[in-house]
């Protein structure tokens, strides 16, 4: 479950992705087109928004008519399709990256923590709605750290907009070390948009909080971004066959994080727009819920954290952004 961001100096604990709540419809957002997570032998592609999408085989992988189908573990393009209209043909290759979208839905938030400098924000209203840069939310680069720390907060900033029990609340302070956190995930080869999943999750970015997030099963969350057991068994290859009991395997990712860095990529390229839902309520919220209120909410709020990131050039500094979301407090009960 991915708790709420309490503002600094809380005491709080961070609490990761689960639950089990959510209702029908398709996560909101559009944005940058939905990444492969990797490259596809043979045949031919075609260039969208600056990158490279194989041309689907079988127009049959494409369900639900939008263009776009998924074969040889990654997505492509159906030929005649939406998404093709003005794109460059290319040669074959895959692409990377997770679906970009620029919706103005939802996010986890983390509890906040004592002893830490900074200003508390005040209550959101309607801030600007998606993430900021061509690739839409998620579909961000890699920064690369010349230098690291330091870093001042903004003097003010309007919180998310999203719908949930009482007021949309965030902030922003400085954490000494946070910066060097950030290089080292960069490092890793971690998308720019990971640093605002993480930052959603734990005030250090650090994967030493309670084993699982205190929860087993499909719920168990491992990594900085606290990914449940569920998407991580689904989307990781090499995990695929295990079942809900195999949780503690994911522990892996809590010390390597190359690994977990791979596996957050992959589990974007697989889930796609709903992967805010899987992140906030598992199966659930993929397969039965996507669109509730907290859902959106949910990547609003990680939408935002990404775009202060983004408008402030945050992404080596020592400075970090919190709002806060509802916490679920449910867990285990996603069937």
């Amino acid at each position: 479950m991915t708790g709420s961001g309490g503002d600094p100096g809380s005491g709080g604990t961070a609490t990761g992705s689960g639950g089990d709540l959510g209702s029908g419809g398709i996560v909101m957002g559009s944005g940058g087109a939905p990444g492969s997570g990797g490259s596809t032998p043979g045949g031919s592609g075609v260039l969208i928004d600056g990158t490279c999408y194989p041309v689907c085989a079988d127009a049959s992988t494409d369900p639900d008519g939008d263009g776009w189908g998924w074969e040889n573990g990654a997505s492509c393009v159906v030929p005649g399709s939406g998404p093709t209209q003005g794109a460059e043909p290319r040669g074959a290759t895959g692409s990377g990256g997770a679906t970009g979208s620029g919706g103005a839905t939802g996010s986890g938030g983390v509890t906040g923590s004592g002893g830490v400098t900074g200003s508390g924000g005040a209550t959101g209203s309607g801030g600007a709605t998606g993430s900021g840069g061509a690739t839409g939310s998620g579909g961000s680069g890699n920064s690369n750290c010349s230098t690291v720390g330091g870093g001042t907060c903004p003097s003010s900033f309007t919180c998310h907009d999203g719908q949930q029990p009482g007021p949309n609340t965030c902030g922003c302070y400085t954490l000494s070390g946070l910066g060097q956190r950030k290089a080292e995930i960069l490092a890793a080869g971690a998308q720019d948009y990971m640093l605002a999943s993480a930052m959603m999750e734990t005030d250090d970015m650090m994967a030493d909080y309670t084993l699982g997030d205190g929860k087993t099963g499909d719920s168990f969350n491992a990594g900085i971004c606290k990914q449940n057991w569920y998407m991580i068994r689904t989307c990781h290859p090499e995990w695929q066959n295990l079942t809900a009991d195999d949780y503690m395997t994911a522990t892996a990712m809590n010390s390597d994080l190359a690994l977990d860095v791979q596996v957050y990529d992959e589990s974007r390229a697989h889930f796609g727009d709903l992967w805010w839902a899987g992140h906030r309520t598992g199966w659930t919220g993929v397969n039965v819920d996507p669109n509730t209120a907290d859902i959106q909410n949910f990547k609003a709020a990680m939408d935002w954290t990404y775009d202060q990131l983004v408008q402030g050039e945050h992404f080596c500094d020592d400075v970090r952004f919190w709002a806060n979301v509802t916490p679920i407090i449910r867990q285990n009960a996603w069937r």
